[in-house]
């Protein structure tokens, strides 16, 4: 099965469908439902809007992507990767913007598929995407601080960046309600010993139990704390098509932004995709994923929703209870229709610090601390200044400077690295008489000079072409190159002008052992013809009779 097929997994794996996997997949689409609904809302809520847009997303793209999508079991929906950069977008430029952001952020996924750049996101560094995803748990964090401790924001305070969120938390930790502290102290506890619950812990969510503690001490005890009724207006309609105005203004201060979204949903669902092959020894489509996520969140904007990915957790948690075809996601959206048609106004009597404690385990769960601690311990230093720097620019910044200036960062650093590892060495005058049994040594004539060039001749390392020298009884500069396996326009244009050199000086310059790519530029711009092609051979002995009878 080919990778990079442009064709939806479902109409292949349909061709051998049976009634006992339907049931399995059944099963298991609705129990990621009931994960997936407290997550929903929890996401939508700490993007900056209200509860049941993070639902209709789960609705919407999570039926379109497990539909159109290029793996098997991926179930789709709103992540805590897209959290801090929907509130941002949703507090500049309102709903209507994040709408038009998405869109256009879904057009580019699609046409990342239809070009079949699936396999570019390789290119993007493990530790930019470690760093990033590390920053993005730090920023959910400190964003729910302020509900799980009970603050209330003076009048007039502004908190949409991270570092604005921490200000206004400090300024007013002063307000702080003890009683929403019990509350989530009590529902974080519920969610890391839940899972340990022999037999039904791991059937059952923890964020589903911690709901349900959550409402029975605010509404049974009557303690006093937020609920989502107190600050959001919860409504249980099917959601409906919205076109937002549309003018070339709008879409110009959304580009970024789309452009944003759309780069994470691609790493985010196509990691997903990875993580999902291993546990069931499969092979996803990446091309064709990322046509379904770009058509998914196409329809998750137009009806109300905000950006939607493939969620790892969730799709892990579809394998593990049997789901083995899309159906099981497809499922999964169904059933939250009915959730959201008949529990919805149910969900006004979450305590706020109920959702806080759910996502301050999401973050934990994201942060990847272990992987990041391994990194700084174990990585290069140039890796660990990308790593790092990625996360505290995440945190502080956004993810939009963080993605971009990691990656300038880690390209300098790479191109430094290589340029490194390139040399330009000069064969010694040595007396054979001093080894005469060295296969190394070979016997030549002093009017012949010998360079050996090693690494990749790009920019960064073109000038030490420079340092070759002649001497002047030289009359012929054999450049040896086996060891090149690449050649840029700036190495070229320094083997031009030491060619200018040489031939001022009455040398003749023959090349040795040039491999394919080299070959190719120096083709390309002429100096092959320029040099003579007879003075191209295969190997340093040949080279070397060449240049004897030169």
């Amino acid at each position: 099965m080919k990778k990079d097929k442009l064709k939806p997994m479902l109409f292949s794996v349909m061709k051998s469908y049976t009634k006992e996997q339907l049931i399995k997949d059944i099963v298991a689409g609705i129990i990621v439902a009931i994960i997936a609904l407290p997550l929903s809302i929890a996401l939508a809520l700490a993007s900056g809007v209200g509860p049941e847009e993070g639902i209709y997303t789960a609705i919407i793209a999570g039926f379109l992507i497990s539909f159109l999508g290029g793996s098997r079991v991926q179930i789709a929906g709103p992540t805590a990767a897209f959290a801090t950069i929907v509130a941002g977008i949703v507090a500049q430029n309102g709903m209507d913007g994040l709408i038009l952001a998405t869109i256009l952020a879904g057009i580019l996924l699609i046409l990342m598929g239809v070009f079949r750049l699936g396999s570019l996101i390789k290119f993007i560094p493990y530790t930019i995407t470690t760093g990033f995803t590390a920053g993005i748990a730090v920023t959910i964090l400190i964003g729910q601080l302020k509900d799980f401790f009970g603050i209330t924001f003076a009048p007039g305070t502004v908190a949409i960046e991270t570092m604005e969120k921490v200000e206004a938390i400090i300024a007013n930790f002063g307000t702080m309600n003890w009683q929403a502290l019990v509350v989530g102290l009590v529902c974080l506890a519920v969610l890391i010993f839940w899972p340990k619950v022999p037999k039904i812990g791991e059937k059952i969510p923890g964020s589903l139990i911690a709901v349900f503690v959550g409402i029975a001490m605010v509404k049974g005890i009557g303690m006093k704390v937020n609920t989502i009724g107190d600050l959001y207006s919860i409504s249980n309609k099917l959601p409906s098509f919205h076109l937002p105005e549309f003018t070339f203004e709008k879409l110009r201060s959304v580009a970024g932004d789309g452009f944003t979204i759309a780069i994470l949903a691609a790493i985010e669902s196509l990691l997903s995709c990875v993580v999902a092959d291993g546990m069931i020894n499969s092979h996803h489509r990446s091309n064709q994923e990322l046509i379904a996520q770009g058509v998914g969140n196409i329809g998750s904007a137009l009806f109300g929703g905000i950006p939607a990915t493939g969620a790892i957790a969730r799709t892990a948690a579809n394998i593990k209870n049997g789901g083995r075809t899309p159906i099981a996601g497809m499922v999964h959206a169904i059933v939250l229709v009915l959730v959201l048609v008949i529990l919805m106004p149910y969900a006004a009597l979450i305590p706020m610090p109920t959702i806080a404690a759910i996502l301050f385990l999401v973050a934990y769960n994201m942060c990847g601390w272990r992987t990041f601690v391994h990194l700084c311990k174990t990585a290069p230093k140039s890796d660990i200044l990308v790593l790092v720097v990625t996360f505290v620019l995440t945190v502080v910044f956004d993810l939009v400077i963080a993605i971009a200036v990691g990656m300038i960062l880690a390209c300098v650093l790479l191109m430094k690295r290589m340029a490194d590892e390139a040399s330009v060495e000069g064969w010694t005058y040595d007396d054979p008489e001093n080894d005469p049994d060295s296969i190394e040594l070979r016997q030549v004539p002093k009017q012949i000079r010998v360079y050996e060039i090693s690494g990749p001749m790009f920019f960064g390392a073109a000038d030490l072409i420079s340092g070759i020298y002649l001497k002047d009884f030289t009359k012929v500069l054999v450049i040896r190159m086996r060891a090149v396996p690449a050649l840029d326009v700036t190495a070229l244009h320094s083997l031009e002008s030491l060619y200018e050199k040489c031939t001022e000086c009455g040398v003749q310059m023959v090349f040795s052992h040039v491999n394919e790519q080299p070959m190719r530029t120096m083709e390309k711009a002429g100096f092959v013809e320029k040099v003579g092609r007879e003075n191209f051979a295969p190997h340093i002995d040949a080279a070397l009779k060449r240049a004897e009878e030169i």
